[in-house]
């Protein structure tokens, strides 16, 4: 059976991937940091399994990786992991930029790096960095999540290359406004309208049923790529 890490799984994003893959047959690990009682809820419900570790955390991430591996190779990685410090540059801290840049894209290399040689040596992987319209579009009050996300597709396409002699694909997938709590808060119906060509927020499942089809075998020869998920927003 084929494993399927997804960090930042407790996430609505997150959860409707999880449950995605577990469809597709893959035997889902739910990654989680904080909100380690819902990742260990949705892994037994979908018959995974759960994991809980800082991934802005190099050290934390590497036991917590060797620890998965143990009873053989993870052959799906979707990195779905990210956090927010929105605020206007000029007033940013240090720390805001660099907890973003933590997760998202040090996460990213936390990750995939421990888990690519046992992926390759198996002659079939896929890899999902999850990436935002914020870093194709911008965003006010988002340099740092813009650039996270931004550098999520550039080690994408690099790496990419490397793997595919071995049968390994990896792509990005950047959502734009996707339907949560928090977007619902944010973003009034009619701003939707007006900004979002499609004049509706996309479903957390609509994002997931993409990922799970770049984890095919549907998808073998896609790699590389930035796949954009937004109502025609770019």
């Amino acid at each position: 059976m084929i494993r399927a890490l997804v960090t930042g799984g407790s996430s609505p994003i997150g959860e409707a991937i999880c449950r995605a893959l577990a469809r597709d047959g893959l035997r889902v690990i739910v990654h989680a940091h904080a909100n380690v009682a819902r990742a260990e809820a949705l892994a037994a419900e979908l018959g995974g399994e759960s994991v809980a570790f800082d991934i802005a955390d190099h050290a934390a991430s590497l036991a917590a990786c060797e620890r998965l591996l143990e009873p053989g190779p993870i052959q799906v990685l979707v990195h779905n992991a990210g956090a927010h410090e929105d605020v206007p540059m000029a007033a940013m801290t240090e720390a805001q930029w660099r907890r973003v840049m933590a997760v998202s894209l040090d996460g990213f290399f936390h990750v995939a790096r421990p888990l690519l040689l046992p992926m390759m040596g198996t002659r079939r992987g896929r890899i999902v960095a999850m990436s935002s319209v914020s870093a194709i579009m911008g965003n006010r009050g988002q340099a740092n999540y813009a650039a996270a996300k931004a550098g999520l597709i550039g080690a994408v396409r690099a790496l990419s290359l490397e793997c595919a002699p071995r049968g390994v694909t990896v792509n990005a997938v950047a959502p734009g406004l996707i339907d949560s709590p928090a977007i619902a808060a944010a973003v009034p119906p009619e701003t939707v309208k007006q900004i979002v060509p499609a004049r509706r927020l996309g479903r957390a499942e609509e994002v997931a049923d993409l990922v799970a089809f770049l984890c095919s075998d549907r998808a073998a020869y896609i790699t590389g790529q930035t796949i954009s998920i937004n109502g025609g927003m770019a």
